[in-house]
């Protein structure tokens, strides 16, 4: 039944007169849906209202319900029961309709007095999942007689023992916004609970469903029914008049959004809002939500405090309420959201709604635009705001299908089991049922119609025998009486189907946190962050970020220089544009094709395509000549514009020297995941070769290696339609989504519990219980895939989660059946292929590498986005489109310069020959000088060797000389391949005969050679130093990995600028915020404390220096207590880690004792971080003398022995034992101290034995001297460990060093982003500069730090952190000519005392009683000795003072 026309102009006549006198003075003249709904619903029948966002149709359901309570009332007939349920997907929508019914109700209770009808109150009440507990008892002793609630409330309703007799007396069902539920697992979960109502009510209810968007609207009607006979559809259309407009940027569009953009959309946001009186901007993502209200609040401030409000579904309730309070009351004049405000609440009069970035949906962007003009005949007015160019073809498609009246279809999901398994329990929880009546109630609802009896027999057997796993047999909740066909819960399924039930999956979040400046970037769920690995890059927003670690609820990234994700595209489950959307956007892409060459070039502003789309898209002069000029240079490079009839497959090469193999495939998200995972296992299989994949709405991107070739053009027929499934089976199987929809499935099929015993479980738990249950149902899922060769494949077992998972991946992730008609359609050749190799990737190509455009977090600059930001401009001049792959010449010499060893000493020589093994007579000239050094102390030799011509001489290190003989007369292969190596290393791009002549050896020794090496990964070939086309085999070249790279970063770099380097002065400013001691910088608390000993461990610095000069710089509103909780809570640990001299050279016969200052070199460290530290400080402490403690007082001896023998001892346990007096022990210890064998468990110790009132108890000291301090005095580890005697020392030493060189190279970089070696000039940790060299250089082939030329003025190779060569450049754009710098004081004892060493001038000697004095960068003055010395107070109030001004 449908009902279409003109009612009577006064239906309301059938209502009571008091309710049609209060309509007549209150609301006035009724809609066209009020006029059709009204008689319908009063005639008892189901109904299915669809109407436009504002027309009245919620009052429409709710004013006959309404009546008849009005009528009951006046009849006094009217109990304390509950007649009308109201169902609501959004808790906010149920808290706004119980708003808007309170006050007529109470209008019309007002005017029934005023009458003289005596009557009760109408009560409503709300019952969601934010309804306290005590408002929930008060409703149960006083039912209200119109209950508001959502879906998952219903459902608890329906089981909860007491709450079940709230609803037998329900007599009217109104479900809204229907179209929201549908589609997905929450409509076929609610379809349930309706039967389940119907089944425990006394009379049939009436059904009432509404909604603003739907198409089929018989799909929807048939949902809101089941079998029950078709409601009467009143459908008054969805088209209704609206005042839309694509707003675009001033700046260019490209394929990410600039930071000019951004500023330039949030600028004409504010101008929007203050035309208007209140405002609703809708984003597309939480985080978007913050970051746009807070750029509008900066704009907005002369509006008040509470002009800008964010709401979202992380904020709590009372944030999102009193946001809609004050949007409505007029205090709030804008608010940002994202789907949370998109629903039908009533949120008072907006006049504009604004959204940024497609919405992704035509059916969305109804909703959205809807939320303007929320009242009867008004006009909604809508502003797109695009950011990208796809972006503005898209919301061009958009408003072009609004105007024309294209919808979303409508999808019901069919018999999902997880939630037929949920509902089963919940029923079979509340009464025995006979198995056909259960299974005839689940048939009724529509997503069940067709539910075979065997998929429901196997739900029940799972229910009623369990999931045997490891742990035994459990999760049975049903008794299943096979004899008598009954079933009924066990004990427990109430509590489990009450506490753990639901369609909306368990998701935790993991925030995104970039280093070094800790700022959140965005966040992940945790399926994603649990499965990444450090090193792995994900793309955020438009950024592409390396992962560092995952911790509980972190996950630490830093920026990746837009290197191309390396997470393949199925990890992350990103909202698709819908099917309607997508034909939309490729038939105007098309239709915009056509119209170009229906119009002779060049265009003008008038030309018929521009006035065209400026009509039939809402697009202004510059949006529709952009989005001309993106169809026309795309097609430029193409030949022809991707559409739905015509796919292209595009192949380049990128800058790097590998491929991208780029198809247009503008099908939406859902058909290009299932083909780009399809794509990529026919890949895997063919290749025997993992590729990394990546798909959205317009294509799929897949990055090819040297192996991958094939004819481009057969690459759309590696699929066939009728292998797809069993092709994308094993890729689905072998895909987190497999594992993440598993779990959501047993979880909402209550096989694995939210809640046990009163507390949530934690999803990681979640996670494990989710693979036990999965290994117990479907082995083969979990069984090695090495196994799965030959006869055995794998298994898929016919249990109804396994199956139910499966289609989930199909239908809700993927769409397979689209795809498959999709690929029938190119067999059938409806569908043309065309296939091109170009020399630069295409414009419709940008988007498709660079992001996913659905999310926008971040306003980062566009220099940022350094990924595919360099190679897309040089797609504008044609005369660069030959230069795509050539390497800059520039910067293959800089190198070749920086790779070369820097030779200025004999150290230094040594080195290089230790690199380069074998070093010909003609190589040395500049070095001879040193040569005579090393011969003289047995470090080097001089070899001759007879050649087949001539006589070859060369030098050579002592340590590697039989090796480079037996190289030199027998060919030895390792050792060539050795010396090979090191001089690969060392001299960039050469050909094989350079090299094979430069080292005296044969040709086909050194080819060999290098083979091995290309083969071992070290080594790649190509054509380096020429513009030699890459498909000749002219001039092959050879180059190590790792300098390659480091060509190819400079390559780009030359474009970007990236890594120019720094001047010393800016050096230093980097330091100072790298280290927190700049102005703004510093930390704050423990955490921030914890960081800085971190940061500084290993640096040795005066034990008196550490409180007033090195941690008070650094922590603000530093306090001795913070640092005495960290040591006593096991966190950090203090004491001299480099040997002291005396002990060291025990043999001398100096016999003076260690007289222990203030000054003794300390170091403080994080406890966790001591064994690498000792070990990289006492290397070389097995030279000690036969007695090394024989320099020690007698006192200071006994102390020791008497730690060895009893350990860890309290202070007055050591005056005990050792039977001296206090003050003798004070001494001792303070000796032992010094001397680096002992420590304590507080740093209140040492600072006790420093200060010499708390020594000699003078004053109110007297109770505080180091007997007193909490904390026991220990041995340092390192003072016995490295006895000579131990047998396993010697086998242990090389790996033993391996690692503690390893753990020094990341601790420097700790400690100062970058690092060479003039700087380190007083760093005690570092032994051999060639060692850290070796391991620099190998993090760098592994891509964890960066090799180059940092800071300028310094020779020999730097190495840096990504983010510190970031801050670097941030730090040179901050620090501009003409910004104002202040003065800072720093001790010299500090780690950046380094004038003389960085800086111009003398060094400063590094004692507390020296200061430094800089400014922007740069030493202004030093203050030496005494003249500190004698005023430490005030030196640390002008500190302190320098630091506050700084501040300011």
């Amino acid at each position: 039944m449908r009902a279409h026309g003109k009612m009577p102009p006064m239906p309301q006549a059938c209502f009571h007169p008091q309710i049609s006198e209060w309509f007549d003075s209150n609301v006035g003249t009724p809609t066209e849906v009020q006029q059709q709904a009204w008689p319908v619903i009063q005639s008892g029948v189901d109904v299915l209202i669809a109407a436009p966002t504002g027309s009245g149709k919620t009052f429409a359901a709710f004013l006959s319900c309404i009546d008849r309570l009005f009528q009951q009332a006046l009849a006094r007939e009217l109990d304390d029961q509950t007649q009308v349920l109201y169902v609501s997907p959004l808790k906010a929508l149920s808290n706004d309709i119980q708003k808007n019914l309170q006050q007529p109700l109470a209008e019309i209770g007002t005017a029934a007095m005023s009458a003289g009808l005596l009557m009760p109150e109408l009560r409503v009440l709300v019952r969601t999942g934010d309804t306290p507990m005590a408002e929930r008892q008060l409703m149960l002793k006083r039912p209200p007689h119109i209950l508001v609630t959502t879906p998952e409330s219903l459902y608890i309703l329906l089981t909860a023992e007491k709450s079940r007799r709230l609803l037998q007396t329900v007599r009217t069902v109104i479900v809204d916004e229907i179209h929201a539920v549908a589609p997905n697992k929450r409509g076929a979960h609610l379809a349930l609970s309706l039967e389940r109502l119907e089944a425990l009510t006394l009379t049939k209810p009436q059904r009432i469903g509404l909604s603003a968007t739907q198409r089929p609207i018989e799909t929807v009607a048939r949902f809101l029914v089941g079998d029950r006979p078709m409601p009467a559809i009143i459908d008054v259309g969805h088209k209704r008049e609206m005042d839309l407009a694509v707003e675009v940027p001033k700046d260019e569009l490209s394929a990410v959004a600039t930071n000019a953009i951004w500023a330039d959309v949030y600028d004409r946001i504010a101008g929007l809002v203050r035309q208007h009186r209140s405002t609703l901007v809708f984003v597309n993502t939480r985080r978007l939500a913050e970051r746009v209200s807070h750029s509008l609040e900066e704009r907005l401030r002369d509006l008040g405090a509470d002009a800008v409000a964010a709401h979202h579904g992380s904020l709590s309730r009372h944030i999102r309420l009193s946001a809609e309070e004050r949007l409505k009351s007029g205090k709030t004049r804008v608010v940002v959201a994202t789907a949370s405000l998109e629903l039908g609440i009533d949120i008072g009069a907006v006049d504009l709604a604004c959204q940024i970035g497609s919405p992704r949906a035509i059916a969305t962007c109804l909703q959205r635009v809807g939320r303007a003009g929320h009242w009867i005949k008004a006009i909604p007015k809508g502003r797109l705001f695009v950011m990208t160019r796809d972006d503005l073809l898209e919301c061009a498609a958009l408003i072009r299908a609004i105007r024309a009246g294209v919808l979303d279809r409508i999808a019901v999901p069919l018999a999902p089991l997880d939630i037929l398994a949920q509902q089963l329990v919940a029923a079979a929880a509340t009464q025995t049922w006979q198995e056909d009546d259960l299974f005839d109630l689940c048939r009724r609802a529509d997503p069940y119609r067709a539910l075979a009896r065997s998929e429901f027999d196997q739900v029940v057997r799972m229910l009623a025998d369990g999931i045997a796993t490891n742990r035994g047999r459990g999760l049975a909740y049903l008794h299943h009486d096979r004899i008598n066909h009954r079933i009924k819960g066990r004990r427990g399924a109430r509590l489990a189907a009450i506490t753990s039930g639901g369609a909306i999956p368990d998701t935790a979040n993991y925030a995104v946190i970039a280093e070094p400046d800790g700022t959140v970037v965005g966040s992940v769920d945790e399926d994603f962050a649990v499965e990444s690995l450090a090193g792995d890059i994900m793309l955020l927003g438009n950024t592409s970020w390396r992962i560092k670690g995952v911790e509980r609820g972190k996950v630490w990234v830093e920026d990746a220089h837009g290197a191309a994700p390396s997470i393949p595209f199925w990890r992350g489950e990103a909202p698709s544009r819908t099917a309607e959307l997508s034909a939309e956007v490729a038939r105007l892409r098309s239709d915009i094709d056509h119209a170009l060459e229906a119009t002779p070039l060049p265009l003008t502003p008038y030309a018929s395509p521009v006035q065209w789309l400026r009509q039939e898209c809402a697009l202004d002069q510059r949006g529709a000549q952009q989005a001309i000029e993106y169809v026309l240079a795309g097609k430029a490079v193409l030949g022809t514009v991707p559409t739905q009839e015509t796919i292209v497959a595009e192949r380049f090469f990128d800058e790097s020297g590998g491929m991208q193999l780029v198809l247009h495939t503008p099908f939406g998200g859902r058909i290009n995941r299932a083909w780009g995972l399809a794509l990529r296992k026919r890949f895997c299989v063919t290749f025997d070769f993992e590729l990394q994949a990546a798909a959205t709405d317009n294509g799929i991107v897949i990055s090819l290696g040297e192996k991958h070739s094939f004819p481009l053009d057969t690459v759309l027929g590696f699929l066939h339609s009728q292998t797809l499934r069993e092709v994308l089976l094993p890729a689905v199987l072998q895909a987190p989504m497999f594992m993440t929809r598993w779990r959501w499935n047993v979880s909402r099929a209550l096989v694995l519990l939210r809640f046990s015993h009163g507390k949530k479980v934690p999803p990681q738990i979640q996670r494990m219980k989710a693979e036990d249950l999965l290994g117990a149902v479907f082995p083969d899922a979990m069984a090695c895939q090495d196994n799965m060769i030959g006869e055995r494949t794998r298994q898929i077992p016919d249990h109804p989660l396994v199956n139910e998972t499966l289609r989930d991946c199909f239908t809700e992730a993927m769409d397979l059946d689209g795809l498959t008609a999709l690929l029938k359609q190119i067999e059938a050749g409806v569908i043309s292929c065309v296939a091109v190799d170009t020399p630069v990737p295409s414009p419709f190509s940008h988007e498709i590498l660079n992001a996913n455009p659905y999310a926008f977090l971040d306003d980062a600059p566009l220099e940022e986005r350094r990924a595919r930001a360099v190679e897309m401009r040089r797609t504008l001049p044609a005369q660069l489109a030959g230069e795509v792959g050539a390497l800059d010449p520039a910067a293959i010499e800089e190198v070749q310069r920086e790779s070369w060893p820097v030779v200025r000493d004999p150290d230094e020589l040594h080195d290089a020959l230790l690199t380069l093994l074998w070093l010909p007579v003609e190589e040395v000239q500049g070095w001879a000088m040193h040569l005579p050094r090393l011969i003289e102390e047995g470090r080097a030799v001089e070899l001759s060797v007879r050649g087949e011509a001539q006589e070859v001489r060369g030098w050579v290190a002592t340590e590697h000389r039989d090796q480079v003989e037996s190289m030199l007369t027998s060919g030895d292969e390792a050792a060539t391949d050795a010396t090979a190596l090191g001089w690969m290393e060392s001299i960039g791009p050469t050909t094989s005969l350079e090299l094979a002549v430069r080292l005296h050896l044969s040709s086909d020794s050194i080819h060999g050679s290098l083979l091995r090496l290309e083969a071992s990964g070290q080594l790649l070939r190509g054509h380096f130093t020429s513009h030699v086309s890459r498909f000749t085999s002219n001039g092959i070249e050879w180059c190590h990995r790792r300098l390659l790279a480091r060509i190819h970063r400079l390559t780009i770099g030359r474009l970007r600028k990236e890594v120019e380097p720094v001047t010393a002065a800016e050096f230093m400013r980097f330091l100072f915020q790298w280290q927190h001691v700049a102005p703004g910088s510093r930390l704050h608390g423990e955490a921030g404390l914890l960081d800085i000993i971190a940061q500084l461990a290993g640096f040795e610095a005066a034990a008196s220096a550490w409180e007033p000069h090195l941690l008070r710089a650094r922590l603000a509103k530093y306090e001795p207590e913070i640092l005495d909780r960290l040591c006593l809570s096991g966190a950090v640990s203090w004491g001299r880690l480099s040997p002291h001299p005396r002990l060291a050279n025990a043999g001398d016969c100096d016999r003076r004792r260690i007289v222990p200052t203030s000054v003794a070199p300390m170091s403080l460290f994080p406890r966790e971080e001591s064994a690498w530290l000792r070990e990289a400080f006492h290397d070389d402490a097995a030279s000690a003398g036969p007695d090394p403690f024989a320099q020690l007082s007698s006192v200071a001896q006994d102390l020791l022995r008497t730690l060895q023998e009893r350990g860890a001892s309290f202070f007055a346990d050591l005056v005990r034992m050792a039977n001296h007096l206090p003050a003798e022990v004070e001494d001792g210890l303070w000796e032992l101290v010094a001397a680096g064998l002992v420590t304590a468990d507080g740093f209140d110790n040492l600072r006790a034995l420093m200060d010499p009132r708390r020594r000699r108890a003078e004053g109110r000291a007297r109770t505080r001297r180091p007997r007193h301090t909490a904390g026991r005095w220990s041995l340092l580890p390192h003072a016995f460990g490295h006895q000579p005697s131990l047998p396993t020392a010697q086998h242990s030493a090389p790996s033993t060093q391996r690692g503690s060189a390893e753990s020094v190279a990341r601790q420097l970089l700790r400690r100062y982003g970058v690092v060479f070696r003039d700087l380190l000039v007083r760093e005690s940790l570092v032994q051999s500069w060639r060692d850290l060299l070796v391991q620099y250089r190998r993090m760098e082939l592994q891509g964890e730090i960066r090799g180059g030329r940092f800071v300028s003025g310094f020779t020999g190779e730097q190495f840096a952190l990504p983010e510190a060569v970031e801050s670097l450049r941030a730090g040179r754009k901050q620090n501009e000519p003409g910004m104002v710098s202040h003065e800072m004081k720093l001790s010299a004892s500090d780690p950046l005392n380094l004038v003389g060493i960085i800086l111009p001038g003398p060094r400063v000697p590094a004692v507390p009683s020296n200061f430094l004095v800089f400014r922007g960068g740069d030493m202004v003055r030093a203050v030496l000795g005494r003249e500190a010395a004698d005023r430490p107070d005030e030196q640390a109030m002008e500190q302190g003072r320098v630091t506050l001004v700084g501040q300011e």
